[in-house]
């Protein structure tokens, strides 16, 4: 890896005595890891026997590497991330029944950490304003088992006229010049210039004023990066002390290896000593920056905040009666427990919807909740979705397939059993992972598996 002249410059006169050590660092090889899902019913034993060790700051992380077509990694037991973007979600610590908002999210790492400490209970709005990577976010939320979570594809700018002071917690992991992932992602050199942190803090600034807009007051606010540039990470927080003097840094518990904001590289304020810098030389990870706040008194409510948006992309159908009956002899049969938030419709798509209906409206959503099915001609499909978002025991009708089944359905062939069972709707279970649904006739399981996952 050859990094630029201007960049090994730099950094010899910010590091001073330790820029040898932090240049060498850049030069070796990358850590992997991965979280296990707390939300899944048990331990991905087969994945974690794998593992070198667990990461000393996430309790549910692990350095290794993850097969993609594991069944651990298939039925969401697993996430690869890497291991100093793991603390990003561990300082965020949202709680069960929060409102939270991940503003740039994709492609959905932070996203499933949060949404497994929040243990599937309140609301998760993701948030990525491309819509080809919010696509993956919404895939990787869905085999996570997410929810209550909204996927959105919108810019700060709109999303903050829906949600004014609406927030518990706020993450935002902004884009960035990404010199912490340079010898992971070498490709990243190639965008470099001793300009580029200055046009990303820029940038980052104007996603830090919607965030702050959104924030309910005593709401807490995370600033992350995976950069070194000071531009984009002390000087940014100092902007934002600077002008929302209602904002208080947190200080951040620090693991072994971690270390303090540097104050000399921004305004000089001590207060930044509390944020956190993740270097590859004194820990096992990639370069990140980290930045805790809580927000203060609220804003004066005489203010013209609450416009109505007049933006029309998706408006809220619900299912009429003759579609409520399908699904309700679906759940009675499979899921006689399942107590849905509000049932609406987007086309023929059924989904759970787990926000307010006017929060929607006139958003980009991509993901309005969990995906329960979809309605055909006298007849309801349960989706994929369901079936990762449940556990064995919560359903009534439950098929376990074999290691060799399992890999049948996956391949999207007829699977075949001797026992004797009622025709319907089954859940199918391998080890335990819920691997989504099958319809048993005679004894012939009809495979449901989605054509585009299939392999």
């Amino acid at each position: 890896m050859q990094l630029p002249n201007e960049f090994v410059t730099k950094y010899k006169k910010l590091m001073g005595a330790e820029a040898d050590e932090f240049l060498s660092a850049l030069a070796q090889s990358s850590y992997s890891g991965f979280r296990e899902n707390p939300l899944k019913n048990g331990q991905p034993v087969a994945t974690i026997e794998k593992a070198t060790r667990k990461v000393p700051y996430v309790p549910t992380g692990y350095y290794g590497q993850v097969n993609g077509k594991s069944l651990d990694h298939v039925t969401g037991w697993v996430y690869s991330q890497e291991p100093s973007a793991m603390f990003v979600g561990e300082v965020v610590n949202p709680q069960a029944g929060e409102r939270v908002l991940d503003l740039c999210a994709a492609p959905g790492g932070k996203t499933t950490h949060l949404i497994a400490k929040m243990n599937n209970q309140g609301l998760l709005v993701a948030n990525e304003i491309f819509p080809k990577r919010a696509k993956i976010l919404a895939e990787n939320l869905e085999r996570w088992g997410a929810k209550n979570a909204v996927v959105t594809s919108e810019s700060p700018a709109d999303l903050e006229k829906q949600f004014p002071q609406y927030f518990d917690r706020i993450l935002v992991d902004a884009p960035c010049s990404g010199e912490g992932m340079f010898r992971k992602e070498p490709a990243g050199i190639e965008y470099w210039s001793p300009e580029y942190p200055a046009e990303c803090a820029n940038r980052q600034q104007k996603i830090l004023a919607s965030a702050m807009k959104m924030l309910k007051p005593g709401g807490t606010l995370v600033y992350s990066t995976c950069t070194f540039a000071p531009e984009e990470d002390e000087q940014n927080i100092s902007w934002l002390l600077n002008n929302y003097p209602d904002l208080k840094l947190i200080p951040i518990e620090k693991a072994s290896g971690m270390d303090d904001g540097r104050p000399e590289w921004a305004d000089g304020n001590e207060e930044l000593k509390k944020t956190v810098r993740l270097f590859p030389h004194h820990l096992k990870g990639e370069g990140h920056f980290i930045a805790k706040l809580v927000n203060g008194e609220p804003e004066s409510t005489d203010k013209k905040r609450k416009k109505k948006n007049k933006r029309k992309k998706q408006s809220i159908v619900k299912p009429d009666k003759e579609q409520v009956k399908l699904f309700n002899q679906f759940i009675t049969s499979v899921f006689p427990d399942y107590q849905p938030h509000q049932l609406i419709l987007f086309g023929d798509q059924l989904y759970d919807l787990p926000l307010e209906e006017d929060k929607i409206e006139g958003l980009n959503v991509l993901r309005p909740g969990l995906h329960l099915g979809t309605f055909k001609k006298n007849r309801f499909e349960p989706a994929l979705a369901w079936a990762l978002a449940s556990l064995p025991q919560e359903a009534n009708q439950v098929i376990e397939l074999s290691q060799e089944q399992w890999h049948q359905y996956v391949h999207g062939d007829v699977i075949n059993i001797d026992a004797d069972l009622p025709n319907g709707w089954y859940l199918l279970v391998c080890d335990d992972h819920t691997t989504g649904f099958g319809k048993l006739v005679g004894k012939t399981i009809k495979n449901f598996y989605p054509k585009g996952l299939r392999f």
